[in-house]
């Protein structure tokens, strides 16, 4: 089986990291994002060894080094900052790689924008697709503008809430509220937080993330029941009072929260889809697949591994498409579905430890996890 074209729809990491994979191929694709302006919510992204090994197989790992800040593990600290343990991470990728890589998304955004348009990709902004028939040869494509492509296959990557997976598979499969909501903000980095830091409080846990050599963020995982609307002129008070029971370095930053533009608040919405992800010359990547909690920080990291292993078995072509793209799910899905239980798990004996119920060995659990993880995709 040659595939020679593809349609990319989603402009995402995702999307992106498909179409710098491809290229690296030899296999042409041709990207669409719904999004005219093209843009990412702020704050940053945490990528573990794995996620760097796969990024630094398409050429794309040291510009993430250079534009992030690498750092060797956690530290972890009661709700008062005291220290109770620390945790280095794994490294799979060599000595000239940390062991994680902390980025702004804003900063990744741009590395992966500018990868794709050098080696010449076709990038439209604010089109959709709006139809396709598939032939023995290909399929035929209609966009929101009028226009039409042919192409070998289609691959979605226009996240948890795709409209190409509604329409591949219907809207029985949608993402779901797991009970917890995440805050994000930005601050200056103190010049000795070299570590990532983890403070576990009796109703939340907190954490502080290197980005820069002068950047850093904070995040806290709480209990948001009935999955709120919040008011986003009042995101900056509700992120103090929900920090309200931390002391020392956290206690700083939050008389630092005073404008609700500068708070990212983002319900945890997760799904698996079952096998298949594909249908035809259509198949499915990333969060619109599998989207995940982010208490693995693996999201963005499974949809850049879904990338690279397609990429290689598209080049490969060991069979017709069918055989190729269930081989894929085959091989991606039972590392997903690890990364999207075991989040979920890890969720689910949060909120039993903040409401005071037996809950299980959350440390155990995400050292197994990042074990298997580092094996090989």
């Amino acid at each position: 089986m040659s595939i020679k074209k593809v349609l990319i729809v989603g402009g995402g990491i995702g999307g992106l990291t498909m179409a710098v994979a491809l290229h690296r191929k030899g296999i042409i694709a041709d990207v669409i994002e719904r999004d005219p302006s093209w843009s990412v919510y702020g704050v940053g992204i945490i990528q573990p060894s794995n996620v760097l090994r796969a990024l630094r197989e398409i050429g794309l790992g040291d510009a993430c080094i250079k534009n992030g800040r690498g750092f060797q593990g956690w530290r972890f600290c009661d709700a008062q900052g005291n220290q109770l343990a620390q945790g280095c991470g794994h490294n799979v990728v060599g000595d000239d790689y940390p062991p994680i890589n902390g980025i702004r998304r804003p900063a990744l955004h741009k590395i992966l924008t500018e990868a794709t348009l050098a080696q010449g990709t076709s990038v439209r902004l604010g089109i959709t697709l709006v139809s396709w028939t598939e032939d023995d040869e290909g399929v035929e494509v209609e966009f929101s503008d009028g226009s039409r492509g042919r192409y070998d296959l289609i691959i979605g990557a226009d996240g948890a809430y795709s409209q190409l997976r509604n329409r591949l598979f219907g809207d029985n499969v949608m993402p779901h509220f797991t009970g917890q909501g995440v805050w994000r903000h930005n601050f200056e980095r103190p010049r000795d937080l070299d570590w990532g830091m983890i403070f576990f409080g009796e109703k939340s846990k907190a954490g502080l993330v290197p980005l820069t050599d002068s950047l850093m963020y904070l995040f806290i995982a709480t209990p948001e029941p009935g999955n709120p609307k919040h008011p986003v002129d009042q995101l900056h008070l509700l992120l103090r009072d929900r920090l309200s029971e931390y002391g020392g370095i956290v206690k700083q930053l939050c008389d630092q929260i005073n404008d609700p533009a500068d708070v990212v608040y983002r319900p945890m919405e997760v799904l698996m889809l079952p096998e298949p992800w594909h249908k035809g010359r259509v198949v499915l990547i990333g969060d619109s697949a599998h989207s995940s909690t982010p208490h693995l920080a693996e999201g963005a990291g499974m949809a850049i591994e879904d990338s690279v292993l397609l990429a290689d078995m598209l080049a490969a072509g060991q069979g017709d498409l069918d055989a190729i793209l269930s081989a894929f799910v085959q091989r991606r899905m039972p590392r997903a579905k690890l990364v999207f239980d075991n989040s979920l798990t890890i969720g689910d004996w949060e909120m039993a430890q903040w409401n005071g119920q037996p809950h299980g060995d959350i440390g155990a659990l995400m050292n197994s996890t990042y074990s298997t993880l580092m094996q090989n995709i």
